[in-house]
């Protein structure tokens, strides 16, 4: 601990041993200290630091006694006349150890005495041992101890920083090294001097505050630390602001706490303002001193950057009160960019702006939506606007931001804005109604029939116009459209069998055109339902059939399609063909409305065999097939069916009724 050098003022010494004090001796623990001759103790010079205890050690020929001298507050600043209260020490058998101090970066020479060990039993055969960190132990060497005088010296500078207190043990042995007294301890305390600088932890450091604040509001907390003995002047640190750039409005506008490092605001709310500031950044330079910041302190320097942060203290306002825009009807898309002003910052919701329409808009035709890169209004035309329904539209636009105003800021009439908009007129192209037209016509009806009447209006009714009907796509090729009137007849026979039906239906695409400049055309569909006739004769599935040739039951099923619907298709009726004598050799058996069985009454050789049948639908009228069926009479072995020279016989049934006639009327001869 470094204190001012002081002056000590101490009561005598009182000694007596009764003898008239003949060659008494004084020697005193405190090498600074010593015993004049009218028995004052008394400094040898100007003392840094004198302790709390000392001892005074009278010895002569009658004698030998030791005083505790023990110093009452002993101040650290001012010099002042120090009370010592003198006691005396009775210990015959004991060492006296007084606590001792160092102030630390002392230059050579070395050693250094810094105190004195007394042992109230000394001899000439023993002797002072020192040990402890500091002397035996590393840092070994530091400190060491006169053998014989007990004389405590130092032997190179001490560095408080990296220890500040050592803690050793005295004893007293005999020449063979037993022990005789002790061990004591003795503590060694290195004074403080002022050798380090106060550091900050960062060379720069930032803060904001928001604009507006009040006068005090505390910004950040500066805080720098010293390596000094922090129960001294040395660390105590006071900060201060040397240096404010730029310094307007005020060189002043902010103030450190010189204790806590606490920088707060000092210039008015309304002065603090971000819109209105050369800048919206101050740097400040901050000196941490210590020794209470008097002029011998040292100081450590770091910069605050103070950010000067947007509140919403400024409404968007527009550029005009009025917005004017031209669309052409039927079309969408933006119309007009809508501009604003606004003070505050463009990084902060309290700038982006939120537009509105507020009126004009019923049917919800415009959308207006904020450009994110230059915060205009793009104000859009959603659903397409008819001139011939409107030809202006008015629209009230109000801005607000994203970030709510502070209470005593409002939006005025600067932040709502008339947008005016001209519908501008375009020919459009007629419009079939309805769309699409649906009829119901039957298949086969004459050529030239009518069909439908197609109804087609133009939008521009302010304007005089005629229409023209055309036929855009007619898969068939069955149509044709009177171009003046719209009536659609037929040019081709309607086939509900054909290709280009499905489900019973044909689709046709009409063209609308007017006389506009330049033209303008729609489009509409024609549905016709097609209603079925009975025109399409049945016919028999499958048309081969395969039997074996040695099988007792020869039975073949077969079925009837048609390609009408119902109720012009089954249910079928199967007949034989009208030739006499094929019920000898064929029966058929109905199964269902679609399927019949056929059974070979004879057996037959392997060979193929056309079957004449009849087939009959249930149209009204009924359409009749007279067909044939294909037998194929196969080779069968072991479930497999051969009937690769079936198809090098083709017999006729009519053949085959003749010679099996023949064989039976010789048979009867």
């Amino acid at each position: 601990m470094s204190i001012c050098p002081f002056l000590l003022h101490f009561s005598a010494v009182v000694f007596d041993d009764c003898t008239g004090n003949e060659g008494v001796e004084f020697e005193v623990s405190n090498p600074d200290f010593l015993i004049d001759e009218k028995l004052n103790l008394v400094p040898r010079r100007h003392v840094i630091d004198s302790g709390d205890v000392m001892f005074v050690h009278g010895v002569n020929n009658h004698v030998d006694d030791m005083a505790q001298v023990t110093i009452m507050g002993a101040p650290s600043r001012s010099p002042q006349t120090l009370r010592v209260n003198m006691m005396p020490y009775r210990s015959k058998r004991s060492l006296l150890v007084p606590p001792m101090f160092v102030p630390e970066n002392q230059r050579a020479p070395f050693p250094r005495l810094i105190g004195k060990v007394i042992s109230s039993n000394m001899k000439e055969d023993h002797i002072f041992r020192l040990t402890g960190r500091g002397a035996d132990q590393d840092p070994k060497g530091v400190f060491s101890i006169n053998r014989l005088t007990g004389d405590v010296a130092v032997s190179r500078a001490l560095d408080r920083e990296a220890i500040a207190y050592y803690h050793l043990q005295v004893s007293t042995t005999d020449l063979s090294g037993k022990l005789v007294e002790g061990p004591a301890d003795l503590d060694v305390s290195v004074i403080d001097q002022n050798d380090n600088r106060p550091v900050f932890k960062e060379p720069r450091y930032s803060g904001e505050v928001q604009e507006g604040s009040p006068t005090g509001t505390t910004v950040m907390t500066m805080t720098a630390y010293d390596a000094d003995d922090p129960n001294t002047d040395n660390a105590v640190l006071r900060y201060i602001i040397v240096r404010q750039l730029p310094d307007k409005p005020s060189p002043n506008m902010f103030y450190i706490d010189p204790e806590r490092g606490d920088i707060v605001t000092v210039i008015s709310p309304h002065q603090l303002d971000r819109e209105t500031l050369p800048t919206t950044q101050y740097e400040l330079e901050i000196v941490a001193k210590d020794m209470a910041g008097s002029e011998v302190g040292l100081t450590g320097t770091a910069t605050a950057t103070i950010t000067i942060t947007d509140r919403n203290d400024h409404a968007p306002e527009f550029t005009h009160s009025l917005f004017q825009a031209s669309v052409n009807e039927g079309s969408t898309g933006v119309v007009v960019n809508l501009t604003v002003d606004d003070r505050d910052d463009p990084a902060t919701g309290a700038w982006r702006a939120i537009y509105s329409i507020i009126n004009g808009d019923p049917n919800q035709n415009f959308e207006i939506q904020t450009n994110l890169d230059n915060n205009e209004g793009m104000l859009s035309v959603v659903k397409p606007l008819d001139y011939e329904s409107a030809m202006f539209h008015t629209l009230l636009i109000k801005v607000e931001n994203e970030d709510p105003l502070v209470p005593d800021v409002v939006y005025g009439s600067s932040s709502t804005a008339t947008v005016y908009i001209t519908v501008m007129d375009v020919n459009e192209g007629p419009v079939f109604f309805p769309d699409p037209l649906v009829v119901i016509r039957r298949e086969n009806i004459p050529v030239g029939s009518f069909v439908a009447m197609l109804n087609a209006t133009d939008p521009d009714y302010l304007q005089t116009q005629s229409i023209r009907f055309s036929v855009l796509r007619d898969p068939a090729d069955w149509l044709i459209v009177n171009p003046f009137k719209g009536n659609v007849t037929t040019r081709a026979i309607l086939d509900r069998e054909s290709p280009h039906v499905h489900n019973n239906q044909y689709t046709a695409l009409f063209m609308a055109t007017d006389n506009g400049s330049p033209p303008a055309s729609g489009t509409g569909t024609l549905i016709i339902t097609i209603e079925d006739e009975n025109d399409n004769a049945p016919y028999i599935f499958p048309s081969v059939a395969r039997v074996c040739e040695d099988s007792k039951d020869m039975n073949v099923v077969i079925g009837g399609r048609d390609k009408d619907i119902h109720p012009n298709t089954d249910p079928f009726k199967i007949e034989l063909g009208k030739q006499p004598g094929l019920e000898k050799t064929w029966k058929i058996s109905r199964i269902n409305d679609t399927h019949s069985q056929i059974m070979l009454l004879h057996s037959l050789k392997k060979a193929n065999y056309n079957l004449p049948l009849v087939l009959t639908d249930s149209g009204v009228p009924p359409i009749s097939n007279n067909t044939e069926l294909k037998v194929q009479v196969c080779t069968c072995k072991k479930n497999r069916m051969d009937c690769s020279h079936a198809g090098s016989i083709q017999t006729n049934i009519l053949l085959l009724l003749g010679l099996l006639s023949c064989v039976a009327a010789l048979a009867q001869c």
